[in-house]
């Protein structure tokens, strides 16, 4: 009878550590987007900067997610001048480090007809 107990509680546990792993809801996503942004925006000291595109996450195993952040230039000697930072954020550290990306291209990619 003990062992049976045992059993029938080790396999409800089973059975609910599984449940958690699957995969997230559109919302949890959506939030997860929001972070990034809200993460990068502040990292990227920029005024009025706002993410220039969608996030882009790489795989488990480099844990980082990049954005492309856009605003102006807050320095007096760069005279509000447009600007662009890359941002990458650490998914497990939950932090964003930028760096200046004025020389990325937004050349649009033409498509086959």
């Amino acid at each position: 009878m003990h062992r049976l107990f045992f059993n029938a509680t080790f396999l409800s546990a089973l059975a609910l550590l599984a449940g958690t792993a699957q995969a997230s809801s559109p919302e949890a996503w959506s939030a997860h987007d929001k972070e990034v942004a809200a993460a990068c925006v502040k990292a990227s000291g920029l005024k009025q900067a706002k993410p220039a595109g969608r996030p882009m996450a790489y795989d488990d195993s480099v844990g980082m997610i990049a954005l492309l952040v856009a605003g102006r230039y807050p320095q007096a000697h760069m005279k509000n001048r447009q600007g662009r930072v890359l941002c990458l954020f650490d998914r497990k550290k939950r932090e964003a480090v930028v760096t200046e990306a004025d020389q990325i291209s937004l050349a649009r990619v033409a498509t086959k007809k």
